[in-house]
Formats: structure tokens, sequence, C-alpha cells
């Protein structure tokens, strides 16, 4: 079902309003467009009358009433369809949809409880977990109440992790975080993430490089001092360090020794002994 805006005749612009249909599940939505259009065309007072106390247009109760019973599915236009004022058709909807009182005080208080423990992921996106604060908050209008832009402000500035605290900081010490809107807060962190993630790169990869540097120079510097081998200060060093079995001295393995090996000295004595034994008989 298609309207045209009242007025709309030779000299004005035309265009055509389409009339939403309503399911189980999108009654907030649905309401939100429906009053949109009944107010463009003017009709909107029949729903809902600024003085409750005033005699309602006929006229404008007719085509308001028409316009809500062409947004329903035949389920529901058979409930209503005995309702004769555009006003009684929403409060019978409201009633079935949106819950009497007590019921939209219990969902308050939960949706409440749900804000309250919302909080930002690892790793989320803020886009992301703005959309969720902004979504309740639109839950909450649903329901008649409000979420205001200082409570959306305190629940982001509250909740975002440690990397953005210190815009967090900042934010709070030169704005009024009281006034200061939503949407302005989220591009102030946004703005400072971006800078400091393209900072972690860009200093990172500088680190990185003086880092493999460093450590090239001291396995260089280790090798000239000793020779290949490990430096002689004290200590046990994961059991690199320790005393040479060929010589004793702490420092370097035996393979490293310079001293004359333990093992050919041995065999040298040997030699020696024998032949001290071939020239003098008489020892044996």
């Amino acid at each position: 079902m298609a309207l045209v805006p009242h007025g709309g005749g030779a000299g004005g612009s035309a265009m055509p309003l389409f009339c939403p249909m309503l399911t189980r599940d999108n009654y907030p939505v649905w309401a939100i467009k429906v009053e949109a259009n009944l107010d463009v065309q003017g009709v909107w007072e029949a729903v809902v009358p600024a003085d409750p106390a005033a005699a309602v247009d006929p006229e404008k109760n007719k085509r308001a009433r028409a316009y809500l019973l062409g947004a329903l599915s035949e389920d529901i236009l058979l409930q209503v369809s005995s309702k004769k004022t555009a006003a009684a058709i929403w409060e019978c909807l409201k009633a079935r949809f949106f819950g009497a009182d007590r019921v939209k005080a219990a969902r308050l208080s939960t949706l409440h409880d749900e804000f309250d423990r919302l909080i930002m992921a690892d790793g989320e996106e803020l886009d992301v977990y703005a959309g969720k604060i902004g979504c309740m908050a639109a839950k909450f209008a649903s329901l008649g109440g409000t979420l205001s832009d200082a409570e959306m402000v305190k629940k982001l500035l509250d909740t975002v992790p440690e990397s953005l605290f210190a815009a967090v900081a900042g934010i709070e010490q030169f704005c009024d975080v009281e006034t200061i809107c939503f949407d302005e807060v989220l591009g102030r962190l946004k703005a400072f993430q971006e800078r400091t993630e393209r900072r972690k790169a860009a200093v990172g990869g500088e680190r990185h490089g003086d880092q493999l540097l460093l450590t090239a120079a001291q396995w260089e510097q280790r090798r000239r001092t000793r020779g290949g081998g490990y430096d002689d200060s004290g200590g046990d060093n994961n059991g690199r360090r320790g005393k040479c079995h060929n010589c004793g001295i702490r420092g370097h393995f035996a393979r490293d020794c310079r001293k004359p090996k333990k093992k050919q000295e041995e065999e040298n004595q040997e030699v020696a002994l024998l032949y001290n034994i071939d020239e003098h008989p008489c020892l044996l």
C-alpha cells in the first residue's frame, strides 16, 4: 500500500509512502515508521490526539485507520478489524506487542541490567562495540525509556581496553563528559587508536631491526674474545662455562685448550719410561 502526502497535487512534489508490514518481531521499528508516515500525511493526531478531550476529525480518522489496517497481516487484521477508530487500533496493537506498563517496566529493568553488563571484548572493533551501545539506546526508546548521551559516553569510556586509556584520560580532562556527544567521543577514540597502531607498526619495525643487529654484534664479540668459545666470567650460564678437563682452568673447553693434551702427555710419559727401562736392564 502506498500513500501520497496530503497536498502533493499540482505544483507539489508527490512522494508515495509505502506502508511497512507488521510482523511478530518488528513492532518497535514498525511503530516508528508508521508514526512518521502518518505525521507527514497530517493524520497522526487522529491516532494520538494532542488534546485527548478534543474531537477527532472524522476524515483524518478514516485515512489513519485505513493506513493502519493496510499494514497488518490477515491474522492480526481480523483481531482489530472491529475497532472503529485509528486510536483504538493503535492502542490494541501497542498492548499486544509492546506490553502493559508493568511488562514494560520489567523489560526496562532487564535492559538496564544488560546495559550494565555490556563490556568491550578483547580484539573487538570500536565501531562494533559502539554499535552495540547504540542498539541498546534504540531498545530503551522502543520501551518508552531513554538512554542519554552522557550514559552512553560513560559506558564507552569505562569499558574500552587499556590501550585507549590515554585517550580516555585526555577526553575526561579537556572535555565535559556530561555534555559531549557520543559520536564525538567515538571519533576521538578511533583517531587515537589509528594513530597508535600506525606508530607501533613504524617503531616496532625499527626496534626489531636494531635488536637483530645488537644480537649479531654480541655474538661476534664473544667469538672474537674466546676464539669461538665462551667468555671466562664466573657462573654456570646453563652449563656452558666451566673448568677445562685438560688444564683445569675455567673459561674454555678441553677441545679449545692450547696446552698439551693430557692423553698425549701420558702416552709420552709411558714411552719415556719404556725407553729408560731398555737403557737400564738392571731396573728389571
